[in-house]
């Protein structure tokens, strides 16, 4: 596979954008961080990646509103989505696996080791 793995990030925070980023410095994956909601379904409608993280609490657009509009683009609702989030409460993972059916949950603070299993369970990668 001689295809990068193009990964988008919609998150609000600068800083996490930039620790994902770090996290995943490979060859292989070709990141882009989108600062908020609304540039965030912008670049995933653009960049059609393979792979999405996306924060749930965003002043502009929210995450969830960010993940009902890929679920509902007939280009979009096939892309696997990480959420990556400060709501730790058992509540939100299970209404955001089991409901909403996203691919993975990361709870903030994360490790670099938690964050690249998820993006290899979710890609099926090793």
């Amino acid at each position: 596979m001689d295809e990068k793995i193009k990964i988008v990030c919609v998150e609000d925070e600068p800083d996490v954008i930039e620790l994902i980023r770090i996290i995943l410095r490979d060859p292989k994956y070709d990141f882009t961080g989108a600062l908020g909601g609304q540039q965030g379904i912008d670049t995933i409608r653009e960049l059609k990646p393979d792979l999405v993280f996306l924060d749930l609490m965003m002043p502009d657009v929210d995450g969830w509103a960010v993940y009902r509009q890929m679920k509902a683009d007939p280009e979009l609702q096939h892309i696997p989505v990480i959420l990556v989030t400060a709501k730790a409460d058992n509540i939100d993972k299970v209404l955001a696996v089991h409901i909403a059916k996203v691919d993975d949950y990361i709870t903030k603070p994360f490790g670099p080791k938690e964050l690249i299993a998820s993006v290899r369970r979710v890609l099926g990668v090793k």
